[in-house]
């Protein structure tokens, strides 16, 4: 199977490098429009888990601009980006390689997690916590919506 088969795999772990909670907020808001993920994974089909994403990803990004955020790179950090990463690029590979999907997602995700917070602790020294964080954030959540919105399925009629 070609590489660019788990591309958006690939992408969405990178998404999850700097910030956890968006690739599960992404597709769960996907699935709430009645959208199909290429993989197959039941709890995406969970009102508690798409309303829970949802939030989770919210919260995220108010949380992040705060003074006391640990960095992304803390063992809960990583461990949230491992399992959002590996959710998210299982669902978004092809039937049956959801495994693999899994697996370059989170080991796309954990080292660009340090490089993102290399780029980010550069940005808060020149323009700020919040202001960095605000672009992150506008630059993240987008590149997490394109990723998912060009992996998805069209609508069942």
């Amino acid at each position: 199977m070609p590489v660019r088969n788990l591309l958006s795999s690939l992408l969405i772990g990178a998404v999850a490098s700097a910030r956890s909670m968006t690739p599960m907020a992404s597709i769960a808001a996907a699935r709430l429009a009645g959208r199909r993920t290429p993989g197959q994974l039941v709890l995406l089909d969970r009102p508690l888990f798409k309303f829970g994403a949802l939030a989770m990803g919210i919260a995220e990004l108010l949380g992040d601009k705060m003074k006391t955020a640990p960095d992304r790179t803390v063992f809960l950090g990583l461990l949230a980006r491992v399992m959002s990463a590996g959710i998210a690029g299982a669902a978004l590979a092809p039937r049956g390689r959801e495994g693999a999907g899994a697996a370059v997602a989170v080991t796309t995700a954990v080292p660009l997690a340090y490089a993102t917070l290399g780029a980010r602790k550069q940005a808060m020294a020149r323009i700020g916590q919040t202001r960095s964080g605000l672009i992150e954030d506008a630059l993240i959540v987008t590149a997490g919506i394109a990723v998912v919105a060009l992996a998805l399925t069209p609508r069942r009629r």
